[in-house]
């Protein structure tokens, strides 16, 4: 059970963020706000205490803080993001998880987003992809093991993180896009196959017997009510817009 999270205020400058994703409307920063305070209020009432930080203005992808850290029940890794223009997120990090965590880091050259690493009890799957290398995987991968841990290295491919594609919805479980379905790596789990239309809600969130997914998604809604927990929709259209989503915007532990 997750007791406690940490999130981070987006900065007014948060459309200046990296996105693949931009339309013909702009991200909105109200909107975004809106959406923010009601994912906080809604993982709040899944019974966790929330620590929100100030904005970084220097960093305006910084409200993902998920990227800066990977959690578990021993150690708070400090990770080092793979875009150059989110390297320095991870030192504002590192002393507010010290409070809570042991703390060891991730070194250059290796590179690791926390979008990128999947806990499924005491395994993890740590996605390759273009912000997380071989040798940074390798780095998060033998701390895991000396704190008893597992660990997998699992090629992306498309997307931008491994959690964009997949994730852990509980009862051996995994939400998965197409391109995941016959994986090897995931071979020992339950697997819920999203259809290419609705392929963003892969990114769903499990607190604590809830299922947080993206609005309007009714396929997949209707395939994950069968595990039985409470299912909390939200929208995301401000965040989806600069690459992001629910896993995205808190750590959780």
């Amino acid at each position: 059970m997750f007791t406690h999270a940490i999130a981070r205020r987006p900065g007014k400058n948060f459309a200046q963020g990296l996105t693949t994703s931009f339309n013909a409307k702009p991200p909105q920063y109200d909107l975004l706000c809106k959406q923010h305070e009601t994912y906080l209020e809604t993982i709040k009432s899944c019974g966790l205490e929330v620590t929100l930080l100030d904005p970084l203005p220097d960093y305006p992808d910084a409200y993902f803080v998920e990227d800066t850290a990977v959690v578990t029940p021993d150690v708070a890794v400090i990770t080092n993001p793979g875009a150059k223009a989110r390297n320095g997120e991870e030192d504002f990090m590192a002393p507010v998880l010290a409070g809570f965590r042991k703390t060891e880091h991730i070194l250059a050259p290796g590179t690791v987003d926390g979008g990128d690493v999947l806990q499924v009890g005491n395994h993890f799957f740590i996605g390759l992809s273009e912000r997380t290398n071989k040798e940074g995987a390798a780095q998060l991968g033998r701390i895991l093991e000396s704190y008893g841990n597992t660990w997998a290295a699992v090629e992306v491919g498309a997307g931008l993180h491994f959690k964009s594609s997949v994730n852990y919805v509980g009862k051996n479980t995994l939400l998965v896009t197409a391109d995941f379905a016959e994986h090897a790596a995931l071979s020992k789990y339950n697997k819920i196959v999203l259809e290419k239309a609705e392929a963003y809600a892969a990114n769903t969130l499990l607190v604590n017997e809830h299922l947080l997914m993206p609005v309007g998604y009714p396929d997949t809604r209707k395939q994950l009510k069968v595990l039985g927990f409470d299912i909390i929709e939200l929208e995301t259209s401000e965040v989806r817009k600069m690459d992001g989503g629910l896993t995205c915007m808190s750590i959780r532990f």
